[in-house]
């Protein structure tokens, strides 16, 4: 496989967009926060370092800084960004619900979107183009297997993280604002505090998400925020299976993977996608996940001993 350019280029896409599904499935399968504009975030983090980049290389000062190619510099910088945006966006959007939280993380996206599209000095619709991608020492970036294994090393970071994170005391409250708000708030807990902390670390990994796709594509566009991105992650998370965090990294690979064989017999692949993606949502309650898994049990209850069940003992009478 790493002998094979096209195979090192599409598990690298399939790692950068597995995190950022699983990003998203945090909020949707844990939190019940249905976010339409989590490709803000992506966007974001692939736009600050496209920027630094740009100044780096025309060696024009960024508010009096000569800039960086450190991946150590600019990509905590690209988080810090991203994080400030999830918590301006997410404390304004949090104080709705349903179907009005879409309709503002849509429209923060969207916001997001022109507001790139709008940046003459970095090509405005037509993005930027990078000369070369961050350096990380120890690790030559421009090296496509190194960078394919630090995109997978990445990933299984975050997919470890979060599972610490949802079965941890914070994940529990999570879940059980989604099954009775108002049973947590009976025992004094406070809504908006942790729904806004998960709202910030999944901004986060699609952020991760945007940094590494900025350095592999060695390109960033506005078409990164634009809302039918954050539509595709989220047909990855259905697709994969929502709650289960491994999901959505399966959603992706098939997604990807039915996106490059659905695209070689023609242009208009999603009409093909569409009833496929429709047929997971009706028989999938786990989408691909939640059906692997059922499939492996089955054999497992073949061997399984039958129930013990009680007996009833009668007295002898003397």
């Amino acid at each position: 496989m790493f002998n094979e350019p096209f195979l090192v280029s599409l598990f690298t896409r399939l790692a950068i967009y597995g995190m950022a599904a699983a990003s998203l499935d945090l909020l949707i399968g844990y939190g019940a926060l249905v976010s339409f504009g989590h490709a803000a975030f992506f966007s974001l983090g692939g736009y600050v370092v496209g920027i630094v980049a740009f100044h780096t290389s025309q060696m024009m000062t960024l508010w009096g800084w000569e800039g960086s190619n450190s991946a150590l510099v600019v990509w905590p910088l690209a988080l810090l960004c991203c994080a400030l945006l999830g918590l301006v966006m997410g404390y304004l959007s949090l104080r709705t619900s349903g179907v009005q939280f879409i309709m503002i993380t849509l429209a923060f996206s969207q916001m997001l979107y022109f507001i790139l599209g709008s940046l003459s000095l970095y090509g405005g619709d037509d993005g930027i183009l990078m000369n070369e991608r961050n350096t990380l020492p120890g690790l030559d970036l421009n090296d496509a297997n190194q960078f394919y294994f630090l995109c997978v090393a990445l990933l299984a970071s975050w997919l470890l993280f979060c599972r610490r994170l949802v079965n941890s005391r914070f994940g529990f409250v999570l879940r059980g604002l989604k099954q009775s708000e108002r049973r947590a708030v009976s025992l004094g807990l406070k809504p908006l505090r942790y729904r806004l902390t998960a709202f910030v670390i999944a901004g986060l990994g699609a952020g991760l998400a945007g940094v590494l796709w900025a350095n592999y594509a060695m390109f960033v566009s506005p078409d990164m925020g634009a809302w039918q991105k954050s539509g595709e992650l989220m047909a990855m998370v259905i697709l994969g299976g929502v709650g289960t965090l491994l999901g959505p990294v399966l959603g992706a690979a098939v997604y990807l993977g039915l996106e490059q064989l659905l695209s070689q017999w023609t242009e208009h692949w999603m009409l093909a996608f569409g009833p496929l993606l429709l047929l997971v949502v009706l028989f999938g309650r786990k989408g691909i996940y939640g059906l692997l898994m059922s499939g492996a049990r089955k054999p497992c209850q073949a061997f399984s001993l039958p129930p013990v069940t009680a007996v009833k003992t009668q007295e002898v009478q003397p």
